[in-house]
């Protein structure tokens, strides 16, 4: 997958974990605001977690839209995360607007999102 793909796209970038205690408000949070937000991509980055929880994760959540496994690290290093949940807001011509570290609430979603919509 390519972040080149979703050009055109809003689109949030989420590095997480299954053992990721806050990530587990944010996951209902995102199923929210994909349905509020039609056009939202939503890519997840695994950040040093393992595939079998993840997946378990992401099933017990609802999580529909795609999560990828970053083993070596060098996805987390390239946008410089050093902790999970980190996310970062891409606008349609693939610049990232904001970032957040941390988990979001619904208003900083919001928030962020009108930096990206398109």
């Amino acid at each position: 997958m390519s972040l080149a793909d979703l050009r055109g796209k809003p689109v949030l970038v989420n590095y997480w974990a299954s053992w990721c205690v806050p990530c587990r408000s944010e996951f209902p949070l995102f199923k929210d605001e994909l349905t509020k937000h039609p056009d939202l991509v939503i890519l997840g980055v695994l950040f040093k977690d393992d595939a079998d929880p993840a997946r378990r994760f992401m099933s017990d959540f609802g999580a529909t839209w795609p999560s990828l496994t970053d083993p070596s690290g060098s996805l987390a290093s390239a946008y410089r995360v050093t902790a999970a949940p980190s996310s970062f807001m891409i606008d349609p011509r693939g610049i990232v607007q904001s970032r957040q570290y941390g988990p979001f609430t619904a208003d900083d979603f919001e928030r962020q999102f009108a930096k990206i919509a398109s």
